[in-house]
């Protein structure tokens, strides 16, 4: 599996299937616990048909994590490449990467999120480990974290 990362204009909106959020509230990092899980993971996920990725990503954020007052700016696209069956063809899908900062919760969670996590460092175990640990060393790189 690689991921590889672009600048917005390179790859066609279209193409984007999926927004993830790299948040952040009082200087620590905000992970996620699904309901049926047992890791940590970013808020983000699919894009809806007909969903405009901006909107997937404030979505993803309010449903994963309860934030309704916070500021998100895009950091770029990403992508995933993998091998796929037997004829060793390799799949690549696209997303994009946001940076959140929050400045308010609700007070509890609506959706398949069972419960968030607030850390200073980041965590061992994360429900994507080949991916989500690229996406916050591209955020890293980038200096946009503090």
């Amino acid at each position: 599996m690689r991921v590889d990362f672009y600048p917005k204009e390179e790859i066609e909106d279209s193409l984007l299937q999926f927004a993830v959020i790299a948040a952040r509230y009082q200087n620590k990092w905000v992970f996620c616990k699904h309901k049926n899980r047992t890791t940590l993971e970013l808020p983000g996920g699919h894009r809806e048909e007909n969903e405009r990725i901006d909107h997937a990503a404030r979505r993803e954020l309010y449903e994963e994590t309860g934030a309704v007052v916070y500021q998100m700016e895009e950091v770029c696209v990403y992508s995933v490449s993998s091998e796929e069956g037997m004829d060793g063809r390799t799949k690549e899908s696209f997303g994009m990467l946001y940076l959140a900062e929050i400045k308010a919760f609700e007070s509890e969670l609506h959706h398949e999120i069972e419960q968030i996590f607030l850390l200073e460092e980041l965590p061992e175990h994360y429900t994507y480990p080949l991916i989500q640990p690229k996406l916050i060393a591209e955020i890293l790189s980038r200096g946009l974290v503090k």
